[in-house]
Formats: C-alpha cells, sequence, structure tokens
C-alpha cells in the first residue's frame, strides 16, 4: 500500500500543486492544498468509483479544498502566480501564461460565471481533458469543449474591454 501512495504521490504531485497555484495563487497555499488533497486521497481511496482519472479525482479534491478556502477566509479576487506554465498555441493561453497580464486576467477571469470559469480553470491550469472535465459535471466531452470555448471567448471579450488585447 505504501508504495502505491508513493507512486501517486510522484506521478501527480506536480500537477495537483499546478492546479493548486492556479486557482490560489499562493505557492504556500497550494503546497498545503497539495498535501491536503494527497492526505484526503489516502483516507478515502476506497470511495474512488473509477469514473474517472486518478489526476481528475485529485483536481477534483484539491478544487474543493480551495473552495473550502476561500469560503472560509472570503477571498474573492486571489492573484495569479507569475509561475503558471502553459504551452499551448492557442493566443489566450499564452496570455493566460504572460508574467506582465496575469493579474489583470486573473481578475477578469474569476468575474466569469460558473461553469465558464471553473470549464476554464480545469482545463488552463488542470491541463484535463473535455472528457474528464465534462464527467466532474456529469456531461459528455461536446459539453466541456463547448462551455470552454464559451468561456475563453467572454474572456477575450472582457480583455479588449479592458484593452488587454
Amino acid at each position: 500500500m505504501r508504495d502505491a501512495i508513493e507512486e501517486i504521490y510522484q506521478t501527480y504531485a506536480g500537477d495537483v500543486y499546478r492546479f493548486a497555484l492556479g486557482l490560489c495563487g499562493d505557492p504556500i497555499l497550494a503546497e498545503d492544498i497539495l498535501q491536503d488533497t494527497m492526505l484526503r486521497a489516502i483516507e478515502h481511496f476506497d470511495q474512488f468509483e473509477g469514473r474517472c482519472t486518478v489526476k481528475t479525482w485529485l483536481c477534483t479534491i484539491a478544487r474543493n479544498l480551495w473552495l473550502n478556502h476561500c469560503s472560509r477566509s472570503e477571498q474573492k479576487n486571489l492573484p495569479l502566480d507569475e509561475a503558471l506554465q502553459v504551452e499551448n498555441g492557442d493566443p489566450i493561453e499564452q496570455r493566460v501564461s504572460d508574467r506582465l497580464q496575469a493579474k489583470e486576467i486573473h481578475r477578469l477571469l474569476h468575474d466569469l460565471d460558473e461553469p465558464y470559469k471553473e470549464i476554464f480553470t480545469l482545463r488552463i491550469f488542470a491541463e484535463l481533458p473535455f472528457g474528464e472535465i465534462g464527467a466532474l459535471f456529469g456531461k459528455s466531452a461536446n459539453w466541456a469543449r463547448v462551455t470552454y470555448f464559451r468561456a475563453k471567448e467572454k474572456l477575450l471579450d472582457k480583455m479588449e474591454q479592458e484593452g488587454l488585447l
């Protein structure tokens, strides 16, 4: 069992940390979320049903921990750390990783309504495939894809209105 836990940690810790960092923007809080996520996963591994990948399951736990933190601290606009690393040829993804505009884009992202904000976050920060994102919402991969592109368009519109494009 210990070997399996170590393997899960070694395989997914970096992804979960980057996802948490993308959500909260605070390296120390992201590390706390990572550790709490792994503890919860170990405690509740028997509840993992296999309907999604382990990475998706861990990111869902991390997201829920972050939401709990936000509701406790009543923070709404958290800064985006400059350590974002997104490599994709799409201009919006390049903009998100642009260190000079990251904080403004993060503020605009948090102004998006749900589920757009969450879909965009799961796709960009957790790098989840559309099928897994759809599964998290009980929807299809196509629904996740369409919602992501709508979120991207909404974010681009907001960026244009703010003069960031």
